[in-house]
């Protein structure tokens, strides 16, 4: 395998309760990404908020956007903006049992992504999970005192892949394994 990497994904309660799951794990098996790991849990808070940590750039960086969005005032505190967001997402996976996956494949990470869509649901493309799943908006999410509802949690790095995964998983939860149709999507002449 030429950039064989490991993706986390978390299906988020929204995915859960609307019973989505299975329709959304199939997408990523038929592109032959192979699952190494899977559960259902009750995710602690403690869990989430490392998961979800953010230095103080990003916070600041996302306060500012969310300030705009919401009508904030100009001095309110940026970095207490983006720490809000966190808040929020931690407080969302807490509302019921969610489900952690870790897929294994060529470029997975990016491959997740590309299938996920844009956080930004005004602007994921139908044929992705978050195009097809969800038609939350920022407005909405905002007037409702709520996160944006995503589906699922995909991350964008595969380092920060690795580090998520650790988070979710013991060693002894992940598999290795060969399945049959590898020798197709990674053959070489």
């Amino acid at each position: 395998m030429v950039n064989k990497e490991r993706a986390l994904i978390l299906f988020k309660p929204d995915a859960v309760q609307r019973g989505i799951v299975g329709e959304i794990l199939s997408r990523f098996e038929k592109v032959g990404l192979k699952i190494i790991a899977l559960k259902m849990l009750d995710a602690k808070e403690e869990q989430l908020a490392t998961h979800y940590f953010k230095d103080e750039e990003w916070l600041i960086k996302k306060g500012e956007g969310i300030k705009k969005n919401k009508g904030y005032p100009e001095d309110y505190d940026s970095k207490k903006a983006g720490q809000e967001i966190v808040d929020g997402l931690i407080k969302d996976l807490l509302l019921c049992p969610i489900i952690a996956m870790v897929l294994e494949g060529h470029n997975a990470v990016k491959t997740v992504r590309r299938l996920a869509g844009s956080t930004n649901i005004d602007e994921a493309s139908p044929g992705t999970i978050r195009g097809d799943y969800s038609h939350d908006t920022y407005d909405l999410a905002n007037i409702s005192n709520r996160p944006i509802i995503t589906i699922i949690h995909a991350t964008d790095d595969p380092s920060e892949s690795e580090k998520e995964i650790s988070i979710w998983f013991n060693p002894s939860e992940i598999y290795s394994y060969e399945k049959a149709d590898e020798s197709v999507h990674y053959r070489k002449f």
